[in-house]
């Protein structure tokens, strides 16, 4: 963050539980809570006037709930991320937040360390999940959607292991979003891969990578 603090815009309905968090993050390094909401409407309103790095976002809130402001922020002020911070762990309520650009996934039982934690590794371009929530997902999406198989013999083009299994999802059907979800890493690392392996691979767009994909025998 060049040496200036993580900036931070804390969502949550109950006062309570937000004058909590917000003292929480004041008293962490290198993290300033520029504002607070009580509503997903003032969360959206909130990052487009301080255009924080993060938003520590609730889900079940009045007016417009976390999932639909997750999803406004991150279609309208695509530099600031989303931590869900939330007493909800089920399935729908992950996925969706997921789905709806969520970087972060936090149960309000976390301590404060992991919280500064999700906070700064978000606001670093990585993806920060709780321990429950990630083994979850781990046991939901292979189900739906698994990683095909690598390649029996040389790989080509010298396409590094997560370079094919990206290649192998993409010549799925999946978006760099669902991707991101299945291997559970940062959309940003997805697309970093799918740089790299368009650059040695030659391709030029989605189409080419699926056709090149079927030509080496990297399809699932």
């Amino acid at each position: 963050m060049d040496g200036r603090p993580i900036r931070v815009v804390v969502a949550d309905d109950q006062r309570v539980v937000r004058e909590g968090i917000e003292l929480m993050l004041s008293l962490t390094d290198g993290v300033e809570v520029v504002a607070s909401a009580a509503d997903g409407e003032q969360a959206v309103a909130a990052v487009a006037r301080y255009d924080p790095d993060v938003v520590l976002m609730d889900l079940r809130m009045p007016r417009c709930d976390g999932v639909e402001a997750t999803r406004l922020v991150r279609r309208d002020h695509p530099r600031s991320q989303v931590v869900v911070l939330t007493t909800f762990a089920d399935d729908e309520s992950v996925l969706a937040a997921l789905h709806a650009g969520a970087r972060g996934y936090l149960t309000k039982d976390a301590g404060a360390d992991e919280v500064a934690r999700a906070v700064r590794r978000v606001a670093a371009g990585q993806a920060d999940l709780d321990p429950d929530v990630q083994r979850r997902l781990l046991e939901l999406l292979p189900a739906h959607r698994p990683v095909p198989p690598g390649p029996a013999g040389p790989v080509p083009d010298g396409l590094t292991e997560r370079e094919v299994e990206v290649l192998s999802l993409i010549a799925a059907g999946l978006s760099n979003t669902e991707i991101a979800q299945t291997l559970v890493v940062s959309e940003a690392t997805v697309k970093t891969h799918v740089n790299h392996l368009f650059a040695k691979t030659g391709v030029r767009d989605r189409a080419q990578a699926v056709a090149y994909a079927y030509r080496h025998g990297l399809a699932g």
